[in-house]
């Protein structure tokens, strides 16, 4: 095994950082304007699509490099990007909600809000299904239910109606 054509890049190192940024920057604008929704919870479809997607994006990170430095240089560069934003959202709360989802209403005192059901693709069953499974079974019960950055749903209840 010839380790000097496998170990170091076969690419520049400075496209291969350009071209890490852009996928990763893109990917994650992508996956903002999706929506929470599908952030939380992976499903073997979810899970699916997460696969067929860094797959289509590899090519055009990649382009013709084939060695473990290409490999360490795109990863080093995604773990940058993920941790630069991270950082951004938390040291400048203004352009946080640009970088991070916030909580989105779906519930405000008892009541459905069908405009961000209809933002999040959330039927009145499924938000059902989430207040049965957190031990309510009335929507009457709860105070405020929130569809959480991270794709799952907290319920605050109403202080009188306490299952």
């Amino acid at each position: 095994m010839d380790w000097s054509t496998i170990v170091p890049p076969s690419e520049s190192v400075l496209e291969l950082i350009v071209r890490g940024s852009v996928t990763f920057l893109v990917l994650a604008l992508l996956l903002r304007i999706v929506g929470q929704r599908e952030s939380g919870g992976l499903g073997i479809t979810d899970l699916l699509v997460v696969v067929l997607m860094a797959n289509a994006a590899s090519a055009g990170m990649t382009g013709n490099a084939d060695t473990i430095g290409d490999g360490l240089v795109l990863a080093a560069t995604m773990l940058f990007w993920s941790v630069t934003l991270d950082a951004v959202a938390y040291r400048w709360p203004a352009v946080a909600h640009l970088v991070k989802p916030r909580p989105r209403p779906l519930v405000l005192d008892g009541r459905l809000d069908h405009r961000v059901m209809r933002r999040e693709f959330i039927t009145e069953e499924e938000v059902l299904t989430q207040l049965r499974l957190h031990g309510y079974s009335d929507l009457d019960m709860v105070a405020r239910a929130y569809l959480e950055p991270n794709g799952m749903i907290s319920i605050v209840p109403k202080p009188d109606k306490k299952s």
